[in-house]
């Protein structure tokens, strides 16, 4: 049977087909994704763990990647809908604790104790070439994040980020 590309689909602007099998995205802590199969319209968390070739589901995370860029846990045994289109999109990290974190006033989980400067900027859904981010630091001033830094998110207390231009000399007097 031919497998449905659900990015494809939302792509093309269509709903997806009611059965499967259908392509899905699976990313690491680094957003980087491959392909994965997966059979049921319906799939657990542990689907999708075993469907991307990870072993031992129990010792893994899965978060969906929603069409608003939020996400969302997905329990092990906790099913999803693949046919509506909201998701196409997986993270699953080796991990069995996540980490909560605030970037732009919005709150997300994240399955790994560091975050990069470059994935807090994709997911915050900003251009990373052209936007900056600093982690908030109270009292003191906010530390400009490089695209590789990495950043502890196990720290006692919710991390806090933002994203903006970084500034520019354009417009200046020459």
């Amino acid at each position: 049977m031919e497998i449905e590309d659900l990015q494809a689909a939302l792509k093309a602007g269509r709903k997806p087909r009611d059965h499967g099998p259908y392509k899905v995205k699976v990313g690491d802590h680094d957003l980087k994704f491959t392909d994965a199969v997966i059979d049921d319209p319906t799939p657990t968390g542990r689907q999708i763990i075993e469907g991307a070739d990870f072993r031992k589901a129990e010792e893994h995370l899965v978060f969906q990647v929603l069409r608003n860029g939020e996400l969302e846990e997905l329990r092990l045994e906790e099913t999803t809908d693949l046919r509506p289109g909201q998701v196409e999109r997986f993270l699953v990290f080796p991990s069995a604790e996540s980490f909560r974190f605030d970037i732009d006033g919005k709150r997300l989980e994240w399955g790994h104790k560091v975050i990069s400067g470059r994935v807090l900027k994709k997911l915050a859904g900003v251009d990373p070439a052209k936007f900056a981010v600093w982690q908030v630091i109270p009292g003191k001033d906010d530390i400009l994040v490089g695209d590789t830094d990495l950043i502890c998110l196990a720290d006692a207390g919710l991390e806090h980020f933002f994203t903006g231009v970084p500034q520019t000399t354009e417009g200046g007097a020459a």
